[in-house]
């Protein structure tokens, strides 16, 4: 039995700059000493995005770190890695894609208790600049709140 994995990579701009619609638990296709800088955490998800290559979806831009103990084999740092999914959820995200205004972002990089790797996506509208002031006036609400709360109790 595997221990519980703590390796939890988030995409932190996707909830500023997107609106996110539907979610989706996609595997992907890795090379040795990509999982292996992955368990050590060495991977971000700035600045990345999921596109169809045919009948199957990518993942661009995403880096994960050399492994620091690889030899003459070591992995490309960003090149593009393939997204495991079923036919059903490939069909439905190439619809919802052809909408103007939608796109597929990674939300998350994550370790399952049976050690693969799994990356959390969502198909996504971008929000407008009066969208992102809401949702920073919300957020800000909520942390007023929780105060007040914490105060009086």
């Amino acid at each position: 039995m595997l221990p519980k994995s703590n390796v939890h990579i988030r995409n932190k701009r996707a909830s500023y700059d997107y609106e996110i619609l539907d979610r989706l638990t996609a595997g992907i296709v890795l090379y040795g000493t990509e999982i292996k800088s992955i368990r050590d955490s060495k991977a971000s998800l700035a600045d990345t995005y999921c596109v169809f290559n045919g009948s199957e979806l990518w993942v661009k831009q995403m880096h994960i770190a050399t492994y620091q103990f690889g030899s003459y084999s070591n992995h490309e740092v960003r090149r593009d890695r393939k997204l495991l999914l079923t036919k059903r959820e490939l069909r439905k995200l190439r619809n919802a894609v052809k909408d103007t205004g939608k796109t597929i972002i990674p939300l998350s990089l994550i370790i399952n208790e049976k050690g693969l790797a799994k990356l959390e996506i969502a198909l996504c509208q971008g929000k407008h600049d009066y969208d992102k002031r809401q949702s920073i006036r919300e957020r800000e609400d909520k942390r007023e709140l929780a105060k007040l709360t914490k105060v009086r109790v």
